[in-house]
């Protein structure tokens, strides 16, 4: 480092620490510093970073980070992981654009989630069940977080209206693999505290990431008649994050998702967002022709079908458990299209497999001829593995995991081609499931 930087870093480090001993009760040593290469940014400009420490965080998180690595960057083991993301070092910031149903604002994209992937494209799901809490919006106002609230409640929608379902899959899956955010990384932890710095720091991410504004300003709006194409987009979005792209999603050829990628140098609550390509290759969107279409009022885009007679319906009213024997059929796009199998797969040529369902405190367990059914590692799975039974609901006459009735793969089954069931909309293709008695 230049001679000349070090004083004056030197400076602007003293500084932090008296403003910080002005505050009431509040010690300099527990102000969590910024890096030497951030002051060096702050004083001498450089790549776009977003500070972690102007954010607001709950809990009395004073781990002492000095020069910490930057995250899918680090040449050497990081062994405190309360300064360093990891396995999930890359984290996502994904939003959706919901036009059947409509859902959130018509001049605002909405929040999907907040994930950590392994740097490569992979990544760890539902890391700790004795932390997947489904009072989101309880444990948001017991910390006094209620303007936090009510943003989610406009901008972080669930597209069948299941807000708290929506959020408690989001943290059970995705905030519980995020390392910084362990219990132990806290002083005088108070329980569920870290729950509100990951939905805090989703929004405020999402504030910093308007993608409808960032669209139309680049002549992109919605449209029933315009297409676009997948360089347009990419360019758009880059404008405000030069040099990266994103993943950009689609669904029967229109946008419908967007995923932003940074890497982190330091904790999620504190630490700087870097601005990242893609860990991997993940956009489901055409080069040419996507559509964008407008937030309609509930109207069926072309190309869509929506179920109606010579459909078989669900056999079980909406919150009824499921009971007896029956198969799970797999809807996609309101049409049938194939069922489960044994193990827990999906396909559409064949026998399906009989399942049966017994009722259960709060919903109903399924177990097949391969054993009982349940979620491991994200994905649904019935066999010896699952020593103890999910309990899964009726949602609006589908099946659903933790509240959640959406359920996903990586590709459309074809014929007799299976493909791994995931819990969640995470995933390239999106379906329903509902039960049908025999």
């Amino acid at each position: 480092m230049p001679a000349m930087i070090e004083p004056l870093i030197d400076a602007v480090k003293e500084g932090v620490q008296k403003a910080a001993a002005s505050f009431e009760n509040v010690a300099p040593e527990t102000i969590a510093m910024p890096s030497l290469r951030t002051l060096s940014k702050l004083a001498f400009g450089g790549a776009q970073v977003l500070l972690g420490g102007g954010q607001r965080v709950v809990g009395e998180y004073t781990q002492s980070c000095p020069l910490p690595q930057l995250s899918c960057h680090n040449t050497t083991v990081v062994e405190n992981l309360c300064c360093f993301n990891a396995p999930g070092g890359q984290i996502l910031q994904t939003q959706f654009w919901d036009t059947n149903p409509p859902t959130g604002p018509g001049d605002s994209w909405t929040l999907h989630g907040l994930w950590p992937d392994r740097c490569d494209g992979t990544y760890d799901a539902n890391c700790d069940p004795s932390r997947a809490y489904t009072n989101i919006s309880d444990i948001i106002t017991s910390f006094g977080a209620t303007d936090l609230l009510q943003y989610m409640s406009t901008y972080w929608k669930d597209y069948q209206g299941n807000d708290n379902s929506f959020w408690y899959h989001e943290w059970a899956k995705h905030g519980t693999c995020i390392s910084t955010l362990e219990p132990s990384c806290y002083n005088d932890h108070k329980p569920t505290e870290e729950v509100v710095d990951y939905f805090q720091k989703a929004v405020d991410l999402f504030k910093g990431l308007p993608s409808y504004q960032w669209l139309k300003a680049a002549g992109i709006e919605p449209s029933t008649s315009k297409t676009y194409t997948f360089a347009q987009i990419q360019a758009a979005l880059a404008v405000n994050r030069p040099g990266v792209e994103v993943t950009l999603g689609c669904k029967s050829g229109a946008l419908n998702e967007i995923w932003y990628h940074y890497d982190v140098r330091g904790s999620l609550q504190t630490g700087e967002f870097v601005a990242s390509d893609p860990d991997g290759t993940k956009s489901t969107c055409p080069q040419n022709g996507i559509k964008y279409l407008p937030k309609n009022g509930g109207s069926t885009p072309p190309g869509t079908t929506t179920i109606g007679s010579g459909i078989p319906q669900p056999t079980s009213p909406p919150g009824t458990p499921f009971d007896g024997r029956g198969y799970l059929n797999v809807f996609l796009n309101g049409s049938k299209k194939g069922c489960i199998i044994g193990k827990g797969a999906w396909y559409t040529t064949g026998t399906c497999a009989t399942f049966t369902a017994a009722s259960v405190t709060n919903g109903f367990t399924l177990t097949s001829s391969k054993g009982k059914c349940g979620i491991v590692g994200g994905a649904l799975t019935c066999d010896g593995s699952v020593t103890s039974a999910t309990g899964f609901t009726n949602a609006d006459g589908n099946l659903a995991a933790g509240g959640n009735q959406q359920w996903s793969a990586d590709a459309v089954a074809s014929g007799s081609t299976q493909e791994t069931v995931y819990a969640g909309g995470d995933h390239k293709q999106s379906f329903t499931i509902q039960w049908q008695s025999v």
